[in-house]
């Protein structure tokens, strides 16, 4: 009897060292925040996954996600939230509002946070990469207005033995200091050519359904669209269904968006899209993650990681690159 209770105290005691060594360890493990600007987007879902892979790689980081609900206000009061609660030491954002939100994360860095930007600069300077915000330690972005330059260029190549060559524009939100520099950069290459007539220009805010609409708009008005030029994939699932929705053949019209999703990578490959700008919002995410970590630990971090050189892609990815990679598969499904 009194055998069996020293095994029943001794088993007690080695569950109880086991429940305080992985107490112990989350203890010391580093805690990082990421600030989706909607964690429902495939895209920011993609960042999150990458997030996670280079947490678990580590293995002495822990992660968790916020939603920001496409609001710069809830991604503002997160930021003021999570600095309060003392919960994290490091955040990863993927902006609503890259100038707004600048104050906030001022506030984050000025407490001891660590703080990496996904897919967008923060503060009022979009072409650049150096830090805007005081003790930012990283950010894992690019211009969006070369990206956007190069979409348009794509276009411009396309329209070169048509006179007109009639283009819509569907872009994110206007209100977004990014997709307003994107949709300048569109006007300024396109309007460089006098064979090319900018239609019309409609909001697709990221979401199939509403870049649906806008179509369907825009074609009541003006059904001879040569070409649809897009700054997000998801818009293209929309546009498609509007072009044949009015009879018109997906194939016939030039059709460019931008993320490099698999639906996208697919509809390449099948004739139906044209082109897209090469994103990796899963490289993106490991790459802020790898990077806050090694600041916490005391090293040395770039201040800007550049996304295209994290993946040999070209920045405009068209079925003869698919072609010539048939075993290419995109870093999120869409």
């Amino acid at each position: 009897m009194i055998s069996k209770l020293m095994k029943t105290s001794a088993l007690a005691l080695a569950t109880s060292l086991t429940a305080l060594s992985a107490a112990a360890q989350d203890g010391d493990a580093r805690r990082v925040a990421f600030l989706a600007s909607s964690s429902q987007n495939g895209y920011n879902q993609a960042i999150y996954a990458g997030v996670e892979r280079a947490a678990k790689a580590l293995g002495n980081v822990t992660v968790e996600i916020f939603d920001g609900e496409f609001s710069a206000t809830t991604q503002f009061a997160q930021v003021e939230d999570l600095v309060a609660g003392g919960r994290f030491d490091a955040l990863i954002v993927t902006p609503n509002d890259t100038v707004g939100i600048a104050t906030a994360l001022e506030g984050a860095t000025d407490a001891g946070l660590v703080v990496a930007a996904t897919l967008f600069p923060i503060g009022p300077d979009l072409k650049s990469m150096d830090p805007q915000v005081p003790g930012l330690t990283t950010t894992v972005a690019a211009d969006p207005s070369i990206s956007a330059a190069a979409a348009a260029e794509a276009v411009v190549r396309f329209c070169a033995d048509k006179n007109p060559c009639n283009v819509a524009i569907i872009i994110g939100q206007l209100i977004y200091p990014f997709d307003n520099l994107r949709h300048e950069t569109y006007l300024k290459v396109l309007g460089e050519h006098e064979n090319i007539k900018i239609v019309a220009t409609g909001e697709g805010n990221y979401s199939p359904d509403v870049a649906l609409k806008s179509m369907q708009d825009i074609l009541q008005a003006n059904p001879g669209i040569h070409a649809v030029l897009s700054n997000a994939d998801q818009h293209l699932i929309g546009i498609e269904i509007a072009l044949t929705d009015a009879g018109i053949k997906a194939e016939d019209i030039y059709l460019i968006g931008c993320g490099l999703n698999q639906i996208t990578v697919d509809a390449i490959r099948s004739g139906k899209i044209d082109a897209t700008l090469a994103e990796v919002p899963a490289s993106m995410g490991e790459a802020a993650l790898n990077a806050v970590a090694a600041k916490l630990d005391g090293k040395d971090v770039e201040r800007w990681i550049d996304p295209q050189k994290l993946r040999d892609i070209p920045l405009v990815v068209d079925k003869a690159w698919l072609d010539a990679n048939p075993d290419f598969a995109a870093e999120w499904p869409g």
